[in-house]
């Protein structure tokens, strides 16, 4: 499959823009004081969802944008 330089671009800037949001979103998830991520001290059932979630958006959000990053390769290659 090929990709176009325009999609790899995508790619590549969609899994750089998932690894900016999801490691905010954990900062402020760690730091709640609203009582929603913690009870006395310990991970509530939202806490560890939302960790959940922003594991798995690591993960899609790696690679795809490791499939962004090997279509911006191939199509740099493709013009020598």
């Amino acid at each position: 499959m090929k990709l176009s330089r325009r999609v790899s671009w995508f790619l590549l800037a969609f899994g750089a823009w998932s690894w900016v949001v999801w490691t905010t979103f954990v900062k402020n998830l760690w730091k709640d004081a609203s009582g929603l991520a913690f009870d006395d001290g310990r991970p509530t059932g939202y806490f560890w969802v939302h960790l959940t979630l922003a594991v798995v958006s690591f993960v899609l959000g790696t690679a795809i944008g490791v499939l962004g990053f090997r279509g911006v390769r191939a199509s740099r290659r493709a013009e020598r």
